[in-house]
């Protein structure tokens, strides 16, 4: 990456990470219990950061002199890991699994979705790296 967008990138790693750790410690707790569109939509953005934290970082760990051209098995997982999780959450809150009393049933699904969302931005961002040294 040339050195004039490597403090771009860094800005927007570090902005990310803030964004993702105070919609993620400070307003889904607060929406969580009681107001589902509001914690739909926080968790949403929440993600969205998140996987742009694993997008930048992707980008800068990337070295795509020395490696031959990144394939996007990693996102295919990360996107399959996040569908079954998102599933499983589904059916959870169809059969009438409650939030409140079994949050440890609720813990493996989402980790499954944030796991899926890492993979997802980490391969984006190593083949996004990858592409714009191709095109320099």
């Amino acid at each position: 990456m040339s050195d004039d967008r490597r403090p771009l990138l860094f800005v927007l790693l570090g902005s990310a990470v803030l964004v993702t750790g105070v919609l993620h410690l400070s307003f889904v707790p607060r929406y969580l219990p009681d107001d589902v569109l509001l914690t739909v939509l926080t968790l949403g953005t929440g993600w969205a950061t998140y996987t742009l934290v694993f997008y930048a970082l992707g980008r800068v760990v990337a070295a795509p002199a020395g490696q031959e051209f990144p394939n996007m098995r990693a996102a295919d997982i990360g996107i399959a890991v996040l569908l079954v999780s998102l599933l499983f959450l589904l059916v959870f809150d169809a059969v009438g699994v409650p939030l409140e009393g079994l949050v440890g049933v609720y813990a493996l699904p989402a980790l499954g979705i944030y796991v899926g969302l890492a993979l997802i931005g980490w391969s984006i961002g190593r083949r996004t790296e990858a592409i714009n040294e191709i095109a320099r």
